[in-house]
Formats: C-alpha cells, sequence, structure tokens
C-alpha cells in the first residue's frame, strides 16, 4: 500500500480499513520496507496501530528464504495472528499465519516476472511447510496453490475481494483529459503480463474507419515498456493512441467513468480489479478468458482468447459501433459487481484469522 497503488495495495489498504472498524479486532501494520519505513504511519487508516521499528526488505526475504527467523514478534511484540498481504508471510514464535496470494504468475509465466517476483514461490512454499494459512484472491488461485505448491485444500481458503470504491468525477473530466468523446482506455501498471503490444495492435486494426476514436494506455510504467514502445512506433494510426503514463486519483475516475470501454487484455490474472471498477461506474469490458477472469467477471464482460488480436479488435469495434449492445453489457456488469462488497470480504477474513489462531492454540 506504499508507493504507487497496485492491486495488492487497493486489497491492503480495504482490507485494513475494514479491519478498523471492527472492535473485536486489533490491528498492527506492519511494512518490510526500509525506504518506506516513515511513510507507513501515514498510509494506514485511523484505528490502526503502527509497528515503528524499521524492517530491511532485501536481507529479511534472503533469511526468511532459507530459515525460520528472525520471528516477527521481534518487531510487532506478542500477536494471534500475523497475515502477509502480499505473498510473503514472516515466520512467528507463537502467532497462527496467514499468507494472501493473488496469483502464479511467477510459476506459470516466469517470462513475464521480475526478479522479486521469481523470488515469490520458495517464501510461499516455507509458509506452507511452517503450517500457515493460504488466503486466495480467486477460486483459481486456490485450486493453483493445491496443484501447483502442494498445499493442503484443508488450508486453502477463497476469498474474493470487494470493489474499489471508484469516485464519479465531474462528467467530461475523462473526455476532456483525451480530447475525444469516444475512447478505449487501459489501466494499469505497464508490464508484460498485461500485454499492452496486443491491444496497441487490435485497436490499430480497427482505428482507420474510425477516426474520432481514441485508445488510452493510462497507468505508469512497470518493467518490459520497451515492447510497448515498439508497438506504438509501428501503429499505424498513432496518432489515435494516447499515452498517458502515471494518473493521479481524479484523473484516473474521471478516465473510467468517460470511457466507451475498459480493455483488459491480460495474458494471466489472479483476480482483477480494474474491469470490476470499469462495470461499478457502467463501463462495458472487454477482456482475456485466462486466469480469474471468467470467474470474476462471469458473463458480463466480452471474454477473447489471449493473444487473438483478431478477436480482440472485433470485440472493440462491437462495443464501440453497436449502443443497445453496450448498454446491455452495461447493465450486466451492475449486476455482476454487486457480488463483490468488502464487508462481507472482511468478515470472512476476520472468520479466517479466528479459524487459524483458534488451530494455533
Amino acid at each position: 500500500m506504499l508507493g504507487a497503488r497496485t492491486g495488492v495495495g487497493a486489497f491492503t489498504t480495504a482490507l485494513l480499513e475494514g479491519l478498523a472498524v471492527r472492535p473485536a479486532v486489533a490491528v498492527t501494520a506492519y511494512g518490510v520496507t526500509w525506504r518506506g519505513r516513515r511513510h507507513l504511519a501515514g498510509a494506514v487508516p485511523p484505528g490502526v496501530a503502527v509497528c515503528r521499528r524499521p524492517m530491511a526488505a532485501r536481507p529479511l526475504r534472503w533469511a526468511w528464504t532459507r530459515s525460520d527467523g528472525p520471528p516477527l514478534e521481534w518487531w510487532t511484540g506478542p500477536v494471534d495472528v500475523v497475515h502477509g498481504t502480499n505473498f510473503v508471510a514472516p515466520p512467528t514464535t507463537h502467532a497462527a499465519t496467514v499468507v494472501t496470494v493473488h496469483d502464479l504468475t511467477s510459476l506459470h509465466h516466469p517470462e513475464l516476472c521480475d526478479v522479486a517476483s521469481l523470488a515469490l514461490p520458495p517464501l510461499i512454499r516455507r509458509t506452507l511447510a511452517r503450517g500457515g494459512w493460504v488466503h486466495a484472491v480467486s477460486r483459481f488461485v486456490a485450486d493453483e496453490v493445491v496443484t501447483d505448491l502442494g498445499a493442503d485444500p484443508e488450508r486453502v481458503v477463497a476469498i474474493h475481494s470487494g470493489v474499489p470504491p471508484v469516485s464519479a468525477g465531474h462528467q467530461g473530466d475523462g473526455r476532456r483529459l483525451v480530447g475525444a468523446e469516444t475512447y478505449v482506455l487501459a489501466l494499469g501498471t505497464v508490464e508484460p503480463r498485461k500485454d499492452l503490444p496486443m491491444l496497441v495492435r487490435a485497436f490499430d486494426a480497427i482505428a482507420g474507419p474510425r477516426p474520432d476514436a481514441r485508445l488510452v494506455i493510462a497507468g505508469a510504467d512497470g518493467w518490459g515498456v520497451e515492447a510497448l514502445h515498439q508497438a506504438l512506433n509501428n501503429a499505424h494510426h498513432r496518432r489515435q493512441i494516447t499515452r498517458l503514463g502515471w494518473v493521479d486519483h481524479h484523473q484516473r475516475s474521471g478516465l473510467l467513468a468517460d470511457a466507451t470501454v475498459l480493455a483488459y487484455p491480460s495474458r494471466y490474472e489472479g483476480f482483477g480489479f480494474p474491469p470490476l471498477e470499469a462495470m461499478a461506474v457502467g463501463v462495458p469490458v472487454v477482456a482475456t478468458r485466462v486466469g480469474a477472469l471468467p470467474e470474476v467477471l462471469g458473463e458480463a464482460a466480452t471474454l477473447v482468447a489471449p493473444g487473438d488480436v483478431d478477436a480482440l479488435a472485433s470485440a472493440l469495434a462491437g462495443l464501440i459501433d453497436d449502443d443497445a449492445r453496450r448498454h446491455a453489457q452495461v447493465e450486466a456488469g451492475y449486476r455482476q459487481v454487486g457480488a463483490y462488497d468488502w464487508d462481507r470480504a472482511t468478515d470472512a477474513m476476520v472468520a479466517l484469522y479466528r479459524r487459524a489462531a483458534t488451530e494455533r492454540g
């Protein structure tokens, strides 16, 4: 939840906000980061205590990959449950352990991962070996943790997140920022897993007959951004593609609210917040039929095969051109997002904590 907000950050923030208002739960936040140690107190919601002793990520990860120490209680003092919200759960002396696994990209698509992500599977396995519990963000991820990491299925619990709140903003803010009435939006940090080069090629294929349409790619540069730059350089209709880079909360909300279509051509996904955020504000979604996306989006999105440029282009064109189709998908999206509620998710997490703590004794 420190630095640029990602899906993991959105999950952690919303969970802390939910826990903070439950009087039966006392929460202390810790951050395995040296650089961000001074910012943690300002990032947590009211009602959440903060572990102020600094923790250096690199040496601690090195130690936790190879041993069951040092325990987190050295920093936090006695606690009942330790929850690692971002794949890594520190070892403990007495506390029960819960680790959230958002996806297993590092196992199935190592070519799409950076060095830090490739180091995650051994850390998850050590948590399992210590008797830790796994919170999976989808049934899809839960099944993968059991199949690919050998976890006991009785200790893997799938709990869907809620939908991050999206402020409506002022009508027209997104269109004014883009300079167009009609645009396809891609939202999120640029990384190979999102397959934005394929989106550029798909939009380029339909842009000619639709000179007023735009493709807008908003999000900070992650890694592997060179492939996106190459695709942009090769696009025949480059003038109809806008690369905004990082956008603030207000700009993000405006872009979402005014988008004609949200495109989410991921090559692998454990959950997927942006499509649900789009549905929540009445924007239809085109996504790939990969990972947890069919489970999470159901029949409310147009799903295409990963890597299929022609199918993606056809789906985008259909929603841009057909008002009735777009309206029907918007209504389906409203119904779909109703299943994702943060209060329900937080209650389920508290139940998991109690289960883990009771077993630990």
